[in-house]
């Protein structure tokens, strides 16, 4: 493993670079996880078992987050984190390891996202993995998130924030996950998040910014579909987080595509067995017959 950075709009980005020990230059993959996640959550474990596959693969903070530069910190930016990863995709590229025609993406959850909307427009992207992928809509965001009223309250919530942000340089944080903190983005008992042998982790500072509710709850990702035309693979669950957004994406896709069903809830698929084994190989036979 070696650590790594590039430069995103000026941004320095710090990430982990996964290589199989060959000699040949090798394909590579572009692995990020869940929304507000570090490197460490998810997206680490991703890589590295794709490495031990055979795949060059880079985990890397965005920006505000991790040990990436960029301010201000810890803010859900989706159009940000797709000009990221276009950016670690260059990095790739570049790099002496790997096969700069044969570069893939993976996306857990929320990444699934950002990946599909940068390959919509990035044709060095060659194939997709969605792993356990939140794709949502307006529709979407409406069900999951109590209807139109909770979604319009959320979205006033963040532009108040915002406003105050740009007029004092102070950013309103709540928790990303709590039990007793109902202005919590998540707020559940989510053991994964809470737990320090899980995710738990202090590179993890489990602050969600108010100011980003506007820009995560209407981004559209279900609209790139039919403009992503790579090999694309989803693993996924019914017990899973927004299955109905899996299949409305799958079914709107413009390339060849996959859909493997698997069993799971939705925080299995970060660092349990056999989900993250399952998923993995899935991934890996998939980039295996794409990035010839």
């Amino acid at each position: 493993m070696e650590k790594i950075d590039f430069s995103s709009d000026g941004v320095t980005l710090r990430g982990n670079l996964f290589l199989p020990g060959t000699d040949a230059p090798a394909p590579a993959v572009v692995v990020a996880g869940t929304w507000t996640s570090v490197k460490e959550l998810m997206a680490d474990r991703y890589a590295e078992r794709l490495a031990r596959r055979g795949f060059a693969a880079l985990s890397f903070d965005f920006t505000g987050y991790g040990e990436s530069g960029g301010e201000p910190r810890d803010v859900e930016a989706p159009e940000r984190k797709v000009r990221d990863i276009h950016h670690a995709v260059t990095f790739l590229t570049s790099h002496p390891a790997v096969d700069a025609d044969r570069i893939g993406a993976l996306g857990v959850c929320a990444a699934a996202m950002y990946m599909s909307a940068n390959a919509a427009d990035d044709p060095r992207v060659k194939a997709l993995a969605l792993v356990a992928p939140w794709l949502h809509d307006a529709a979407i965001c409406r069900a999951a998130y109590g209807g139109d009223r909770a979604v319009a309250q959320k979205i006033e919530a963040g532009e108040k924030a915002r406003a105050r942000y740009e007029a004092t340089g102070e950013v309103d944080y709540v928790p990303v996950v709590s039990a007793t903190d109902r202005r919590a983005a998540m707020p559940y008992e989510i053991d994964f998040y809470l737990n320090p042998r899980r995710g738990g982790i202090p590179a993890w500072p489990n602050r969600f910014a108010v100011m980003a509710w506007k820009d995560w709850l209407t981004f559209d990702s279900i609209a790139y579909a039919p403009r992503v035309t790579q090999p694309t693979l989803l693993v996924h669950s019914e017990d899973a987080a927004v299955p109905e957004g899996a299949r409305r994406f799958h079914r709107g896709l413009g390339g060849p595509k996959d859909f493997l069903w698997t069993q799971g809830v939705q925080f299995d698929f970060y660092d349990q067995e056999p989900q993250v084994t399952v998923a993995v190989d899935a991934a890996a036979g998939h980039f295996g017959r794409t990035l010839r």
